[in-house]
């Protein structure tokens, strides 16, 4: 594969090893806080690969419904979550894929993320899917976007990032993403959703959402997409040759 190559398939049986020298970039945060926006960027700029960890949760919760799994049954989800063949990928290659169809939409809803947000609040299934996250770590480098990358599955990033911003802008963005695909949403409804959803993240037995003790944080509130990512770019810069 090369360099420039950042499309991504499920990577559990291309990569067994796990290459601890090969550079991470985590990006931690709430939903809303522009981490995937700014990852996918991150990924294209510096050729690296990526791995949208959120997608995996929200991918499973969607299998799982489909297939009518209870989706607190750690048992049956964690199996389901071996199984998975996941493609997602960035640029002009940018999406989604499970079984070979395109499913972004399907899970970028709010109530898929809301279940994805249950769903990872399951020891079993975590752990089912920690593995396959590893195994994203790949020459030249990965960017790593979710909420617990720089804590829980590369403490050993090299540059860890956490970027937040206020629970009334994350809504706002919601807000806006659904309008211009079209969907109908409610601001207070997303609101009331982004807010349960920081409480359930920030309190799960398993994985916490908080910031690692070593991560840079960034309140992208009043910044710009692209006044976020030069922020972020440098990081890495200053850690990598």
């Amino acid at each position: 594969m090369s360099v420039n190559d950042t499309s991504t398939t499920s990577p559990l049986a291309q990569n067994k090893h796990l290459a601890t020298h090969i550079p991470v970039l985590a990006i931690d945060g709430p939903g809303g806080a522009g981490k995937g926006t700014i990852s996918r960027l991150a990924a294209s700029r510096l050729g690296w690969h990526y791995l949208d960890s959120g997608a995996l949760y929200r991918i499973l919760a969607y299998a799982g419904s489909l297939q009518g799994v209870d989706l607190q049954d750690e048992n049956a989800l964690s199996q389901l979550a071996g199984k998975l063949d996941i493609r997602f990928g960035i640029g002009s290659d940018e999406g989604v894929w499970l079984d070979g169809e395109e499913i972004s939409d399907q899970i970028r809803t709010e109530q898929a993320g809301a279940a994805a947000s249950r769903v990872a609040a399951l020891p079993l299934v975590r752990e089912a899917l920690l593995q396959q996250q590893k195994a994203f770590r790949r020459s030249p480098g990965l960017v790593a976007d979710g909420r617990d990358m720089g804590t829980v599955v590369f403490p050993d990033a090299t540059v860890k990032v956490f970027l937040t911003a206020s629970v009334e802008e994350r809504a706002q963005r919601r807000y806006n993403q659904l309008i211009a695909k079209g969907i109908d949403g409610k601001l207070c409804d997303l609101l009331a959703d982004i807010q349960a959803r920081d409480e359930r993240d920030s309190n799960r037995s398993v994985a916490p959402l908080r910031p690692a003790a070593d991560a840079v944080l960034i309140d992208t509130s009043q910044m710009g997409i692209n006044e976020v990512l030069i922020t972020v770019l440098n990081l890495i810069n200053l850690q990598t040759p």
